[in-house]
């Protein structure tokens, strides 16, 4: 259904008709609920194109359009905005041709079309994912997921940060105090495990500086000859030499952290197609800086280090490979792209999901890329977040003031669980159920109110004001989707077929806003996304609740009125549903 679509067509045509002039463009925008009409014509932009009084122009566009368009069946004027009122029949036969869809608003993948490799999460094997991961994740799978329902291939991807100095500190500290404790002996999960190490290394560091400041060194070369820092250097070096002891010790701590992710991840309801490991790409790159060299896209200093000037472009020189001949991170994430390409040859781009701290980092990484004349490097897109803050302010890992990622979905649950006893509304249900109740709530909660807001946009979040059963909330949504399922539960005869009714202007309203699902996906997808989906999800569901509160559904004694309420009514919830999949967000039948 694209009514809009014809209407501009016919009003080009009409500007020509009339006036004998050519538009480019027609602008729309919703009809105000004051006017009567379904969608409007603004008449002030075609004023550029032929002088005179806007509301001439529209009585004449609207006549046009009248007798052009069959599906327009009355128009009126107010001021520069033409007011256009579609048929019913038109938005009937809307509905009929997508009550069945079970995949109305997605399009299938063309065999053609290049695939899409969408990067999230990336954590360190030092600790447990924290609540910044959380919006990583949520962020990553729900752009993945959409742009899956746009019509696109997608691979999800992570890169697991696996070595490195950090991750030395947490070895070498279970070393030195962990007196062989296992996730086995202690009952903890392996990130956290592990997570406590990192916490422990800076506690003893901070030790070890404070008592050589105290004996007379500066701050500065405390924190260079701190023996435990010193040590921590040692290890990665013979980490990078390939020490059997230091590799195994590497290997089996890791493990406990995959392991402990693995759960987290399942918790949070997120997957990977694929997983790449720093210890395997941190080499990569290297050769292509030496192609690179050659063909005069980076250049070498009298130090012996390689860089790509990019002056000219509006950025500054940056450094791809250290005098030594050791890469640096840009280095390696020009040979990760590379190599991902290889691995998955329908890749035709890719998306990152990293903070906007690393805004320039990605500027300069695609813009390099380009330069070394590789045709996807034009469809790389940073998907760039701002950070989320809890009321207590910001969270430090080495400090240990981290929240929590298991922590906070069970504090979600738990939330949900208090707000949930308190309205009383769980008659019936075994402990079981309540408990699956409970998380579906809490979670759902939480991914709405990380995902609602623009990833560019800086959160603050409060756990209990987003369990809320009003509002711009994801129990709102779940509450309104359960709602419907009990209506359609009561519903004891057929409403398979498909009825004609005379429209109710609350009926009209709704059918306007399942319409405009499809576009709505195509362009969160566009535009990397998730808040379009939950806000448009919010627009349904409120269009909905004043159908449901002006309208009777079951009451209702005309059958194919009853009918088709029904109908509308399952249609609605499947479409919050669907919204609400993309989001990585469940929906209970029974609340």
């Amino acid at each position: 259904m694209n009514i809009q679509k014809t209407i501009e067509t016919k009003v080009k045509e009409g500007f020509l008709a009339l006036y004998n002039i050519e538009i480019p463009t027609v602008d729309f925008q919703p009809t105000r609920k004051e006017f009567e009409g379904d969608i409007t014509v603004v008449v002030f932009p075609l004023l550029r194109y032929k002088k005179g009084n806007p509301v001439a122009i529209g009585e004449d566009l609207g006549k046009y359009l009248v007798e052009n368009i069959e599906e327009i069946t009355n128009f009126n004027v107010v001021k520069g905005f033409l007011n256009l009122v579609v048929d019913d029949a038109f938005y009937l036969n809307f509905f009929n041709s997508i009550y069945k869809d079970s995949n109305f608003g997605f399009v299938s993948q063309k065999a053609d079309e290049k695939a899409i490799m969408v990067e999230y999460s990336s954590p360190n094997t030092n600790k447990p994912l924290h609540l910044g991961h959380v919006r990583n994740n949520l962020l990553g799978y729900a752009v993945a997921e959409i742009i899956k329902a746009s019509g696109k291939k997608v691979y999800k991807t992570q890169i697991i940060n696996d070595r490195g100095i950090h991750i030395c500190k947490s070895m070498l500290a279970w070393q030195k105090f962990g007196e062989g404790e296992t996730p086995e002996s202690t009952g903890l999960k392996g990130d956290k495990l592990v997570g406590n190490y990192y916490v422990k290394f800076d506690q003893e560091y901070k030790k070890e500086i404070g008592n050589l400041v105290a004996s007379g060194i500066s701050e500065e070369e405390a924190k260079k000859q701190a023996p435990i820092i010193l040590e921590a250097q040692e290890m990665l070096l013979k980490w990078e030499a390939g020490d059997e002891a230091v590799v195994s010790l590497w290997k089996e701590m890791n493990s406990w952290v995959y392991k402990g992710f693995d759960i987290t991840y399942k918790n949070m309801g997120v997957n990977f197609d694929t997983l790449y490991f720093e210890s395997d790409t941190y080499l990569l790159g290297k050769d292509v800086v030496a192609q690179g060299l050659e063909k005069g896209v980076f250049f070498k200093k009298e130090d012996g280090s390689v860089w790509c000037d990019l002056t000219d472009d509006g950025l500054d020189e940056k450094i791809v490979l250290r005098s030594d001949g050791t890469a640096v991170y840009m280095t390696q994430d020009i040979g990760t792209a590379i190599q991902r390409v290889k691995d998955f040859p329908d890749v035709g781009g890719m998306v990152y999901t990293v903070g906007n701290e690393q805004d320039y980092h990605f500027q300069v990484l695609f813009l390099i890329l380009k330069k070394l004349g590789f045709d996807w490097a034009k469809q790389l897109h940073h998907l760039s977040y701002g950070m989320v803050d809890l009321p207590s302010g910001k969270m430090k890992s080495r400090e240990g003031t981290v929240v929590d990622a298991d922590d906070l979905m069970t504090e979600m649950s738990e939330t949900a669980k208090e707000i949930s006893e308190e309205l009383g509304k769980l008659d019936g249900y075994s402990d079981e159920e309540k408990t699956a109740l409970y998380k579906t709530i809490g979670l759902g909660a939480l991914k709405y109110f990380v995902l609602k807001v623009d990833p560019k946009k800086r959160i603050l979040f409060d756990p209990k004001s987003s369990v809320d059963f009003q509002g711009n909330t994801g129990p709102f949504m779940q509450y309104t989707y359960a709602r419907i399922q009990s209506i359609i539960r009561k519903a004891d005869f057929d409403y398979s077929n498909p009825v004609v009714v005379t429209l109710h202007e609350k009926e009209k309203e709704l059918l306007k806003q399942l319409a405009l699902y499809p576009e709505t996906i195509q362009l969160a997808a566009a535009n990397y996304s998730p808040a379009i989906i939950a806000n448009y999800t919010y627009d349904l569901v409120k269009e909905f609740n004043s159908f449901y509160q002006n309208v009777s559904i079951l009451g209702e004694d005309d059958q194919n009125k009853k009918i088709f309420r029904v109908q509308l009514a399952d249609k609605v919830a499947e479409t919050i549903k669907s919204a609400f999949s993309l989001l990585g967000i469940e929906v209970p039948e029974r609340m």
